[in-house]
C-alpha cells in the first residue's frame, strides 16, 4: 500500500470534522479525504442495519480515492458497523470509541464515568462494555442527547436554546457524581465549552477525536504507512465530499479546521 496515499475519514455530517482537525494537527504531512453524509444525518436514531449499509457505501466510495486507512469518525457507526466492516474490507479501519474509553478509564479518580452520545451509541452499551473490560469496577452512566447533533449542524454552538437543552440533559449526570465525562459523539466537542461550564471544573471532559488521532498515528507507524513525503504548499492535500448541502458544509468546515476549505463536492453516495 502506498504510504503517501490519503487517510479516509467519514461521519454522518460535520461532527467528524473534529476528528479531521485533530488528524491535521497531529499529522500535518498526511493527506486526507473526508466524507460527510449530510443527506442522511443523524445516524443516532437509525437502525443498526441501516448504519451498516451506509457505512459500506461510504467505505466503497473512499476506496475509489485509494485511501490507505479509514477512520469512522462517528460514534454510532463505530458502535454499529466497525466490527462488521473491518472484516469485509482489506484496509485498516478504526473507530472513535476504543480510544475515548481508554482515555476515560485512565482519567477517572472515583471510578464514576459519564458518557453522552446519540441514542444509537448509548443504546448499544459499547462504551460501558469496553470500559468494564479494562476495569470491572468502573461505574458508567450513559445519557442520550439526541438534540445536540442538529444544534451543531445548524451552527447553534453558543445559543440560549443550546444552553437550556444541555442543562436538562446533563442534570441527571451531575446527580451521579461522575468525575469524568466522555463526549461520545464527534459533534459534541464543538459544544465543549457549554458542557464544561454546566458540569463544572471538577469533571474531566474526554474528547475521543483527539485520542483517535493519536491511535491513528500509532497505527500508521506500526504498519509503516506514515507519510514519507515533505509537504507541498501547492498540493490539494485535503479533499471534502458530502451527500448534500455542499456550500453549507464548506462554510462550516472552514470555521472548524485550521485551513480554509476551498471546495466541497456533492456525490451520489447511494450509487456505491
Amino acid at each position: 500500500m502506498d504510504r503517501n496515499a490519503p487517510i479516509g475519514v467519514f461521519d454522518s455530517g460535520v461532527g467528524g470534522l473534529t476528528v479531521a482537525r485533530e488528524i491535521i494537527r497531529q499529522m500535518p504531512d498526511e493527506r486526507l479525504v473526508y466524507f460527510g453524509d449530510t443527506a442522511r444525518v443523524p445516524y443516532g436514531s437509525k437502525s443498526r442495519e441501516t448504519v451498516i449499509r451506509y457505512s459500506r457505501q461510504i467505505i466503497r466510495f473512499l476506496l475509489t480515492k485509494n485511501v490507505k486507512a479509514i477512520v469512522i469518525a462517528c460514534n454510532t457507526a463505530s458502535a454499529y458497523a466497525l466490527e462488521t466492516v473491518e472484516k469485509e474490507f482489506d484496509v485498516p479501519i478504526i473507530g472513535v470509541i476504543k480510544a475515548g474509553a481508554v482515555a476515560a478509564v485512565r482519567a477517572t479518580r472515583n471510578g464514576k464515568i459519564g458518557v453522552i452520545g446519540t441514542e444509537g451509541t448509548i443504546g448499544s452499551g459499547i462504551y460501558t462494555e469496553v470500559m468494564k473490560q479494562m476495569n470491572p469496577d468502573i461505574e458508567v452512566t450513559g445519557k442520550a442527547c439526541p438534540l445536540f447533533c442538529p444544534l451543531v449542524e445548524e451552527g447553534l454552538l453558543h445559543d440560549s436554546v443550546t444552553d437550556e437543552i444541555a442543562s436538562r440533559y446533563l442534570s441527571e449526570l451531575k446527580g451521579r457524581f461522575i468525575d469524568t465525562l466522555v463526549l461520545g459523539c464527534t459533534h459534541y466537542p464543538l459544544l465543549r465549552s457549554t458542557v464544561g461550564r454546566i458540569m463544572g471544573g471538577d469533571v474531566t471532559l474526554v474528547n475521543p477525536a483527539y485520542e483517535t488521532a493519536l491511535e491513528l498515528k500509532a497505527l500508521l507507524a506500526e504498519k509503516e504507512l506514515a507519510c514519507g513525503c515533505a509537504e507541498d504548499p501547492a498540493a490539494d492535500k485535503y479533499r471534502f465530499y458530502v451527500s448534500d448541502l455542499a456550500e453549507k458544509f464548506t462554510a462550516f468546515a472552514t470555521s472548524i479546521l485550521p485551513r480554509q476549505v476551498k471546495e466541497t463536492e456533492k456525490i451520489p453516495i447511494e450509487e456505491y
